[in-house]
């Protein structure tokens, strides 16, 4: 953000974001708006205007629209808004590499199955990390993760963008998956800022917001492709990340801390604490409802599959479905652009008539979704990643709502880090076994397993995950 107009109050900047928001999704507007803020003692004035045929708002029907935006969205305050802003830098580089990063690796002599090894390392450093995250989190606290790895997350880049060969790209893999020692206590800090009436909501604006910032991605990749070719362009744009995350860490600063022991951390906690935080981590499932463990087992069954193939997807649309390297970034922007749309109807469907329904539903429409792609051609897989980002909606919207709901605050980062450690692993030995399957067997087979491990875990989902009575933080 801007910093002259950081004095701005919160529900004017929410209300201009979801202005540009709606703008970008054809709500056409013929408006203009004034917001008044205090910068630094004196006034400001932002105007904002949406002219053109289509939708005409009197002053009295826009004060109403003001009045509904206003409700819908006066939880977006505090650290969930700092956390907002901090993604909306970082999405606007995310997706970039993701288009082309399978043909990087390919270039840089990653062939047989480097893309694997690459996932695996990823994984497992994830995975190393996940236990004493959680822990630390729960112990001394979530802000000094969150601001001081976002700085390590942003100078790992340097690796990938200076990589002679692709073991560079596995050492930059491996750096920046220790960085995330600090998810546990981001999702923990996310968790802490939502009310449990907001935590669908809260969940796919998450996701609107990755979906709109990423969308410009995949356009900005295929453009510096065109012009500079594969390497050149892979190493200016993972130059573009380490600069705008650098920048997100900075804004993170100013991040407030929700839980502490009032006891600074230390860097020799990260070694002293892991025996403590693996034994800790164990036994909080003695204490959390039955249905986070069986919510639990379905993430991991999810992970495992989607790792199967997204490891050599863009691979297997060359190869087999006989997609340009040159279009298949255009794949991405069907699937970002369904995200923008679909993300907050979705968190209010969460929101309105509870958790299972959609995740069952989401689950269903992932199925569907890999079928079309392993069959389609270039139309086909377009329609299959809007289908992936409708059931991606569903299904995280739907368990990090009911995660909240089961889950409270101080053994969120437990559990948290337990699930990612045995997720990370999963996946790990996921895209090493869909890279091992895809060159030495059919290259049909990795999705196959997936469609087997989709029809596995949604009888777990309907017979055996069960929303609670009560939320946790829910007043009676």
């Amino acid at each position: 953000m801007d910093p002259s107009i950081e004095g701005v109050e919160s529900e004017n900047w929410v209300l201009g974001v979801f202005c540009f928001l709606g703008a970008t999704l054809g709500l056409r507007m013929n408006v203009s708006v004034r917001f008044c803020g205090k910068v630094g003692g004196s006034g400001v004035m932002l105007k904002l205007s949406l002219i053109s045929a289509g939708i005409v708002c009197s002053g009295v029907e826009f004060m109403g629209l003001v009045d509904v935006l206003r409700r819908e969205f006066s939880f977006i305050e505090g650290n969930y808004r700092i956390l907002v802003v901090s993604w909306i830098i970082m999405d606007l580089a995310f997706e970039m590499p993701a288009p082309n990063f399978q043909y990087y690796v390919e270039a840089l002599d990653g062939t047989g199955v480097a893309l694997g090894l690459i996932g695996l390392a990823n994984f497992l450093a994830m995975a190393a990390v996940a236990f004493p995250g959680g822990y630390l989190t729960d112990k001394y606290g979530r802000r000094w993760l969150i601001t001081t790895m976002t700085f390590g997350m942003a100078l790992s880049w340097l690796f990938f963008a200076l990589a002679p060969t692709w073991h560079f790209i596995l050492l930059g893999s491996i750096v920046s998956s220790l960085c995330l020692i600090y998810q546990p206590a981001l999702f923990a800090m996310v968790q802490d800022s939502l009310p449990p009436e907001r935590r669908g909501m809260g969940s796919s604006i998450i996701m609107l917001i990755h979906g709109t910032f990423n969308t410009p991605g995949p356009i900005i990749a295929g453009f510096l492709l065109l012009q500079f070719g594969l390497i050149s362009s892979m190493r200016i744009i993972y130059l573009i990340m380490t600069a705008l995350f650098l920048t997100a860490a900075v804004w993170r600063l100013r991040l407030k801390e929700t839980i502490t022991s009032g006891e600074p951390i230390r860097f020799r906690y990260f070694i002293s604490s892991y025996p403590k935080a693996i034994k800790e981590s164990f036994k909080v499932w003695k204490v959390v409802p039955r249905s986070m463990f069986w919510l639990f087992v379905l993430q991991s069954l999810i992970m495992f599959g989607m790792s199967l193939t997204n490891v050599i997807n863009a691979l297997y649309a060359r190869d087999v479905l006989l997609i340009p390297t040159e279009q298949w970034w255009l794949v991405f922007i069907p699937l970002l652009l369904t995200i923008v749309v679909a993300s907050i109807p979705i968190g209010k469907m969460v929101d309105r008539i509870g958790r299972k329904i959609p995740l069952a539903l989401g689950l269903f429409i992932f199925g569907v979704a890999t079928w079309i792609f392993v069959t389609g051609n270039f139309f086909r897989v377009m329609v299959s990643m809007c289908l992936f980002a409708i059931g991606q909606l569903l299904v995280m919207s739907s368990v990090m709502a009911l995660a909240a709901d089961l889950v409270p605050p101080k053994n969120r980062g437990k559990v948290v880090g337990f699930r990612n450690f045995v997720g990370y692993i999963v996946m790990g030995f996921g895209m090493l076994l869909g890279n091992y399957l895809y060159v030495s067997s059919i290259p049909q087979l990795p999705f196959y397993v997936t469609l087997g491990l989709i029809a596995v875990a949604f009888p777990v989902v309907v017979f055996l995950v069960h929303e609670p009575e009560k939320r946790v933080g829910e007043h009676e």
